[in-house]
C-alpha cells in the first residue's frame, strides 16, 4: 500500500475531478505492475497497473495475484469501464483497499462485486494515509467544496511585504522550494485581485528552473479590476486562468478577459463581498478538488472568517518589517479570544533559516474542536489511542 500511495502522489493535481489513486499488482514479494490515475478520460490506477503487469509478466501471472489500491475500485461506467470488473476478469485473487469510496455511485459496490466473484477483499489498509491522499475528493463529496490549504510567508512581526508592496523574497530558498511542492499537488492556486495586480505571479510548480505542473490559476476579483493585459491572462499551454467575479461585474471587462482566453465565473455576493462559500462550491462544480491559496492578507482573513481554510502552511522569516508594512492577515473581527481559529497538533520545523509551521485548522465549536475538548477533559490530551 505504501508503494500504491507513492504512485498516487505522482498523479496529485493532475486528475481532477477524479481522485489521484495509486495501485500495485504483485505476487509474493514480486511487483508485477504499478500505476496511477491518468488525466480525465484516461484509465484508472487499477487498469494502468494491470496493463503494465500483462506486458511484463503475461496475462497468466495475474491469475491469483494480489492488488493494493488506495481507493475502492469503481463499479460504474463513466469515462472508463468498471475497475472492479476488470480485476475480476484478470483473475486477481485478493485486493487490499485503503478506504471505501464515499461517492454514492460507488460506495461499497466495488467491494461487494469483488466479493461476489470470490475475490478476497481487505478494506482499511493504511486508511489514514490514503484518506489524506484523497482529501480533496473526499471534501467535495462530503462538503461540496474543495479542500483549501492556505500558504503564508511572513516576517517575525507578521508582515508579508513592505509598505510599497515589495515582497521578493520574504522567505528563503528552501521555503520557496517547499511551496513549489505544495503547488505540485494542487488542482488550482487561488489569489486575490491585489496580489494579481502587484505581483503578477506565474503560479506554476517549478524545480531547478523546470515547470513540473501548471495548476489552474484562479483570481478572486469581484469587479474584474485586474487588467486584461496582466501576465496571468497570457495564453499559456495547459494552464487556464479562471476569474471569480460578481454577477454585476462590468460586461465590457468580462468580454476583454474572455478575449484573452480566461473563464469568468459569476458568483453571488454576501453583503458587499463575494460569497466565498458559494465561490468554492462553484469551483467544485467545475471539477476542482484541492485549492492552494497564496494571497493576499485580505483574502486569507476572509477565508478564515468564513471557516473555509482546512490547512495552514506558515513560513516565518527571521526578519522584521515594522508596523507600516503590509500584514499577513487582514482583520478577523474576533470579539473574544476563545473564538480564534487554532492549529490542531501543529508541526514546527526548520526550513533553512525560516521556521515552518503547518497543521489542520480547528474552529471553535467545530466537531473536531468539540472532540478534542472532550478528550482533554478526559485526561488523554486529545491523542488517539
Amino acid at each position: 500500500m505504501r508503494e500504491a500511495l507513492a504512485q498516487a502522489r505522482r498523479a496529485s493535481g493532475r486528475t481532477w475531478p477524479s481522485p489521484a489513486v495509486g495501485a500495485v499488482v504483485f505476487r509474493g514479494r514480486r511487483v508485477l505492475g504499478r500505476g496511477h490515475t491518468r488525466p480525465p478520460g484516461g484509465p484508472h490506477a487499477e487498469i494502468v497497473a494491470l496493463e503494465q503487469a500483462r506486458r511484463r509478466a503475461g496475462a497468466a501471472a495475474l491469475r491469483g495475484a494480489g492488488l493494493a489500491v488506495t481507493l475502492e475500485p469503481c463499479r460504474h461506467t463513466g469515462r472508463t469501464g468498471p475497475c472492479a470488473d476488470a480485476l475480476i476478469e484478470a483473475g486477481v485473487g485478493r485486493v487490499w483497499i485503503g478506504h471505501r469510496d464515499p461517492n454514492p455511485s460507488v460506495t461499497g459496490g466495488g467491494v461487494a462485486r469483488l466479493r461476489r466473484a470470490g475475490v478476497e477483499v481487505e478494506v482499511g489498509v493504511l486508511e489514514e494515509a490514503c484518506r489524506e491522499q484523497h482529501r480533496g475528493f473526499l471534501q467535495v463529496i462530503e462538503h461540496g467544496r474543495p479542500f483549501v490549504a492556505l500558504k503564508l510567508a511572513a516576517t517575525l512581526d507578521g508582515r508579508i511585504a513592505t509598505a510599497r508592496g515589495e515582497s521578493r523574497w520574504i522567505s528563503g530558498e528552501r521555503s520557496r522550494a517547499t511551496v513549489h511542492r505544495l503547488r505540485g499537488r494542487a488542482d488550482a492556486i487561488l489569489v486575490g485581485s491585489a496580489t494579481a495586480r502587484s505581483d503578477e505571479p506565474a503560479l506554476t510548480a517549478r524545480r531547478d528552473g523546470r515547470i513540473l505542473h501548471r495548476p489552474v490559476r484562479v483570481v478572486l476579483d469581484s469587479r474584474l479590476a485586474v487588467p486584461a493585459g496582466s501576465r496571468l491572462f497570457r495564453a499559456t499551454e495547459g494552464q487556464p486562468t479562471w476569474v471569480l467575479a460578481a454577477k454585476d461585474a462590468p460586461a465590457s471587462r468580462r468580454r476583454a478577459l474572455e478575449a484573452r482566453g480566461a473563464r469568468v465565473l459569476a458568483v453571488g455576493r454576501r453583503g458587499r463581498a463575494l460569497d466565498l462559500r458559494a465561490a468554492l462550491r462553484r469551483l467544485a462544480r467545475e471539477g476542482l478538488t484541492e485549492v492552494l491559496v497564496e494571497g493576499g492578507g485580505g483574502l486569507a482573513a476572509a477565508l478564515l472568517q468564513a471557516r473555509l481554510v482546512d490547512e495552514l502552511h506558515w513560513f516565518v522569516a527571521p526578519s522584521l518589517l515594522g508596523g507600516d508594512a503590509r500584514p499577513a492577515l487582514g482583520p478577523l473581527a474576533l470579539a473574544r479570544l476563545p473564538a480564534r481559529p487554532a492549529l490542531r497538533d501543529p508541526v514546527v520545523s526548520r526550513s533553512g533559516d525560516d521556521v515552518y509551521v503547518r497543521g489542520r485548522i480547528d474552529y471553535p465549536g467545530s466537531p473536531s474542536e468539540r472532540t478534542r475538548a472532550k478528550s482533554v477533559k478526559n485526561g488523554d490530551g486529545g491523542k488517539k489511542r
